[in-house]
């Protein structure tokens, strides 16, 4: 196994500093400090903070990528049993931080401002892939038949991803997973063909 490289580490610390406390509240010297890097290191992977913050964003994508394979992108599965484990994914890791941190995509477009525009440009290029893995699950849920005939797939993936993050960013605020148990729930329950 190779060893890990100094960009590796401050990577994978500013992927969890940033997720437990957004983007403006991680500082270069927390993430050299929590790295064991010497602050010099930092300058020597990344231009500035915001490539920093770009390439972090990256790498918490290639983890949503992976559970998106897993679930919503997998054959395997009925369609509508891939959404719920991509639900269900995602509310066990929300619940093993005890519903604090949300989500980092969500995180970051509510603290984006005009002088980070580039992360917000590359989140909502992340939730649109997030959107199109939810078309994909749904396109095979009508053609099997779990969701009737002339369901506007693409306006409903919109809907569940939109939704969906307003359901975690509700859990990160009440400490709670229940307003994402109660999305799901309701979700599946009022698409199901009657």
């Amino acid at each position: 196994m190779a060893k890990e490289s100094h960009k590796q580490k401050l990577l994978k610390q500013g992927v969890h500093l940033v997720h437990e406390r957004g983007y403006g509240g991680t500082s270069v010297r927390d993430v050299v400090k929590a790295a064991g890097s010497a602050q010099g290191s930092f300058s020597n992977h990344f231009a500035s903070k915001q490539e920093f913050g770009l390439e972090v964003l990256d790498l918490y994508f290639d983890a949503t990528q992976s559970v998106m394979d897993q679930t919503l992108r997998n054959e395997s599965l009925s369609p509508l049993k891939r959404l719920k484990a991509y639900f269900d994914i995602h509310i066990a890791s929300i619940e093993s931080f005890g519903s604090k941190r949300g989500c980092m995509f969500g995180n970051t477009s509510a603290e984006a401002t005009d002088e980070n525009e580039a992360l917000r440009l590359r989140v909502v290029e992340m939730l649109d892939e997030v959107t199109a893995s939810v078309e994909v699950c749904l396109r095979a849920a009508v053609k099997i038949g779990e969701l009737p005939i002339g369901t506007k797939t693409k306006d409903l993936a919109g809907y569940v991803t939109s939704s969906f993050q307003g359901a975690i960013l509700m859990s990160k605020a009440y400490r709670s997973v229940a307003p994402i148990e109660r999305f799901k729930r309701i979700l599946l329950a009022s698409i199901v063909k009657g």
